[in-house]
């Protein structure tokens, strides 16, 4: 089967396409036929060694997938071949089969296609944990979205609006706020252009806002947090911007607001138990990501880059 490699650590430019043996499922495991993959940060950061978890050489990066179950390994119980799924595998997924713990398996929706259904598990799992599981997002509540146009950013903004939320896109160019109202923000914020807390005073009578979704870190978590309401939520998703900023806590303390991490990862790695609020949440099949680019596996490093550049609005998914 054909698979992109990792030999060594370097940038995109530095995988390979092979060809290489078919993967086959050990005990508690499963073969996917790998109908498509979705692309995350985390590829660029395991590719470039700058990951807290490595992979052995050579590997394939590629964390999630959607796609057909194609072989069974032993002891695995309530799985049949053929199963249309989506897998969180953290290596492995550029490429047209790869072999994934069975617990780490979730149905795959009826009416969504493998496309949309590889986009599904990091980015919308996350928004959907942090918005219901540790933000406790309420209909009426206003949340604010930063780094709004990328993979997560437009999950958060499409798990707000489900929730009955008003959503405040916050974004660095007039083209990344256009993609952020076409996925269904109620207010757009030019972070370069306009005072981010000046602009979050007006648009909710210097009340403040309820919930902050923030991807992005760097000196805008702070700007944010000091925007919050009392009784609000950050919720510290990642560092998009590089930067992990320091915050003083005598501002929770004044402003009566609190800072919640939020980790997924877990919920990805703990059976399907642990991912059940975010299962239920798409059963119905209304939440459909947005997919802004496909690419075929023999440009997955062009994929990358283009993510890894921030250039990349929503999601991208490359096709085996």
């Amino acid at each position: 089967m054909r698979a992109v490699l990792c030999r060594q650590f370097g940038p995109p430019a530095s995988l390979v396409l092979a060809e290489v043996p078919s993967p086959e499922p050990g005990p508690g495991e499963v073969t996917v036929a790998v109908k498509a993959c979705g692309v995350n940060f985390v590829d660029a950061l395991m590719i470039e060694g700058k990951y807290q978890e490595r992979a052995a050489f050579p590997f394939s990066p590629g964390a999630e997938v959607a796609g057909l179950v194609a072989r069974i390994g032993p002891g695995v119980e309530g799985v049949r071949l053929n199963d249309r799924v989506m897998a969180f595998c953290l290596t492995g997924g550029f490429a047209e089969e790869v072999v994934v713990r069975a617990d780490r398996l979730s149905p795959l929706p009826g009416a969504m296609d493998f496309i949309r259904g590889a986009a599904l598990l990091i980015a919308y799992g996350t928004a959907a944990h942090a918005l219901v599981d540790r933000g406790r997002l309420r209909t009426g509540e206003k949340l604010l979205v930063l780094g709004a146009a990328g993979g997560a950013g437009t999950a958060a903004i499409a798990v707000g609006k489900m929730l009955g939320a008003e959503v405040i896109a916050a974004a660095s160019t007039e083209e990344k706020l256009s993609y952020c109202r076409e996925s269904g923000a109620d207010h757009l914020i030019n972070v370069t252009t306009h005072d981010l807390r000046k602009r979050l005073g007006e648009l909710t009578d210097g009340y403040g806002v309820d919930v902050v979704f923030d991807a992005v870190g760097g000196a805008l978590s702070e700007t944010a947090l000091r925007s919050t309401a009392r009784n609000g939520r950050l919720l510290v998703v990642g560092f998009a911007s590089g930067e992990i900023p320091r915050i003083a806590l005598n501002l929770p303390l004044l402003r009566g607001c609190s800072i919640v991490g939020v980790l997924w990862a877990p919920c990805l790695r703990n059976g399907v138990e642990g991912r059940r609020s975010f299962l239920d949440l798409i059963a119905d099949g209304k939440l459909q990501p947005r997919i802004s680019r496909t690419f075929p596996l023999e440009q997955a490093a062009d994929a990358i880059l283009e993510l890894k550049e921030r250039r990349a609005l929503g999601k991208i998914v490359v096709i085996p």
